[in-house]
């Protein structure tokens, strides 16, 4: 009979005993996530282009991202302010940030303060700076003037580096979601490069053939939440989105999409470290 009673004794441990070690797993994964979205990566790319004009070969761009300032519990606000040290540190030609600014208007004052310390920047909205998001914690703010930087809704500037016209067209997310953005259609013809600054990485579906030399985008965080596999990674939240980050050729032009610095949802990354990048144009190779 002891033999019976003890039984219920032994399952109850092993069941109490599973359970301490998924809940240990659990703390594990959570912890590292909570680490890696404050693991900022600084990256130097090379982007070759087709017909950069000898003078712009070596032009180098800050490209910044997803910042979501205000976004509570988020480790993203101190890799976002460690980018912006490297950019200020390599002093590129141009400075360039993609989209979701802020979370939440709490985060504002932290954004201007940033975007100061940087040398002009050239900046578009996203998503959750005018609340279109399922984040139940984002909250629109209202940015639109951000002093020394300059802001494009629907825009182009041309401005001259090293003494070449360089066009610079930037998409508002509210045109973009309405499916109304025609970037293409404000170029002026003679820019020596034609840089095309959206949030989201979807844009080159909507413009024709070769209207950019370079497009700039973000949105994606490298899919924030990600499962390894042999060769690949699985983004959880955009399984399906091929454009997720890094460098790509589209036939709209090549297209480099920022992991970008902070989160959204959850303040974790999982194998999609937060990145700021400098890329390097370099005239195509024969």
């Amino acid at each position: 009979m002891s033999g019976f009673s003890e039984t219920p004794a032994l399952y109850s441990a092993a069941v109490l005993t599973l359970l301490i070690v998924i809940l240990a797993f659990a703390a594990g994964l959570i912890a590292y996530g909570w680490f890696e979205a404050g693991w900022l990566r600084t990256r130097v790319l090379d982007v070759r282009l087709d017909g950069l004009p000898e003078a712009l070969d070596g032009l180098r761009i800050g490209h910044l991202s997803d910042f979501h300032l205000g976004a509570p519990l988020s480790r993203g606000n101190g890799a976002s302010a460690r980018a912006v040290d490297w950019v200020v540190e390599r002093q590129p030609d141009l400075v360039c940030v993609t989209g979701d600014l802020v979370s939440h208007p709490r985060g504002e004052p932290r954004l201007r303060e940033l975007l100061s310390r940087l040398e002009r920047p050239f900046v578009v909205l996203g998503n959750h700076d005018v609340a279109v998001t399922r984040d139940p914690f984002s909250r629109a703010a209202e940015l639109q003037d951000l002093e020394r930087a300059r802001l494009l809704r629907d825009e182009l500037e041309t401005i001259e580096l090293r003494g070449r016209p360089i066009a610079i067209v930037g998409v508002d997310p509210e045109s973009y979601r309405g499916r109304f953005a025609k970037p293409h259609a404000r170029l002026e013809p003679g820019a020596a490069l034609r840089i095309l600054l959206c949030h989201f990485p979807g844009i080159v579906r909507g413009i024709p053939t070769g209207s950019f030399d370079l497009i700039l985008a973000g949105h994606l965080h490298a899919g924030q939440i990600c499962l390894p596999f042999p060769g690949k990674r699985v983004a959880l939240a955009h399984p399906r989105e091929r454009l997720v980050a890094g460098l790509y050729r589209t036939p709209a032009g090549s297209m480099h999409v920022s992991p970008g610095t902070g989160t959204t949802f959850v303040p974790l990354r999982f194998f999609a470290r937060p990145e700021v990048t400098e890329l390097v144009l370099r005239r195509a190779l024969d």
